[in-house]
């Protein structure tokens, strides 16, 4: 069983891993078939990846494409059964263009001795849109992020 601290500090570090672009690490953090979701995704990117697979062909986009800083996570809920609420933000830079954007996120997740099962990203998909030069230029760009 994991204690709520300790899901707290693995929130965290899970952070950590995806600002400094770690990405293979943080979907090791995840089971073997967990799930990652958008419910608001930005246009064109998947709402929903399951399984480690989907997650670093996504993922290993995000890294590429965006450059980010976390804030501490401010934490609604950890409890013994595994549920983490968490809100923070993030100063971004959108690669390809060089546009900044500030994003505030809210994150349910879901941990199963220890590991990531459900992670339940809230987030504005306007702010990245807006970075690459507004919704057209968005819809433009995407062909050129698309996963290799």
């Amino acid at each position: 069983m994991t204690t709520p601290q300790e899901l707290k500090d693995l929130f965290r570090h899970g952070l950590d891993l995806l600002s400094e672009g770690r990405i293979e690490e943080w979907i090791d953090g995840f089971t073997e078939d967990g799930v990652l979701e958008f419910p608001y995704p930005a246009w064109g990117l998947p709402t929903r990846m399951q399984g480690r697979e989907a997650l670093l062909t996504q993922m290993t986009m995000f890294r590429d494409q965006l450059k980010v800083e976390f804030s501490e996570p401010e934490f609604y809920a950890a409890t013994a059964d595994g549920l983490v609420v968490a809100s923070f933000t993030a100063d971004c830079v959108l690669v390809a263009t060089g546009g900044e954007y500030h994003q505030t996120y809210l994150s349910v997740v879901r941990y199963e001795q220890g590991m990531i099962a459900h992670f339940r990203d809230f987030w504005n998909p306007w702010s990245v849109m807006e970075a690459a030069g507004g919704e057209l230029a968005w819809k433009q760009l995407l062909p050129t992020m698309s996963p290799r």
